[in-house]
């Protein structure tokens, strides 16, 4: 798991996620709350032939009123977790931003904590987001926390091409 405040959780997964690729391991990587913007990840893993994306959600949910679209779109991200899980087709399975799908009552972190329990063996699985839940930082064999100590937004330098994107 990567989670904390700092920089960098997405970034560490995809680079997991690009190095099992590059190793021939099959990649299934389930954005849960990034919505439809361009990244410049999306343009890399279209190289790799055994990474599989899935994005859903809306983006940035602080800016909506109403959350019933994303409350959604987070269920359906998670059966299909459930889905890629069950098929035995993956050696990784990035949950990105599942953290914030929990943190906003989306998911049940029970129900994650039992994911983890009961998944494949083989499965390995890496959750990104902020604010996870202490039950799930448990379950989890190995947790990062990111943490920031400086970055250029907060002196008003905006997000950089190749760096934040």
């Amino acid at each position: 798991m990567h989670t904390g405040d700092g920089k960098g959780k997405t970034t560490a997964a995809l680079g997991t996620a690009f190095r099992a690729a590059g190793h021939g391991q099959n990649v299934a990587i389930v954005q849960f709350m990034k919505g439809k913007w361009t990244y410049g990840e999306l343009a890399a893993i279209q190289r790799f032939p055994n990474i599989f994306l899935v994005r859903m959600g809306t983006g940035f949910t602080w800016e909506k009123e109403g959350l019933d679209e994303d409350r959604e779109l987070a269920r359906r991200a998670w059966d299909m977790c459930l889905e890629l899980a069950r098929g035995d087709d993956y050696d990784l399975l990035v949950m990105d931003e599942l953290n914030y799908a929990v943190d906003y009552g989306f998911l049940d972190p029970d129900e994650v904590v039992e994911f983890l329990r009961e998944k494949p063996q083989r499965l390995s699985v890496i959750i990104t987001g902020r604010r996870a839940r202490q039950e799930i930082i448990d379950a989890a064999d190995t947790v990062t926390e990111m943490r920031a100590v400086k970055h250029p937004f907060r002196s008003g330098t905006r997000a950089q091409k190749g760096i934040e994107y």
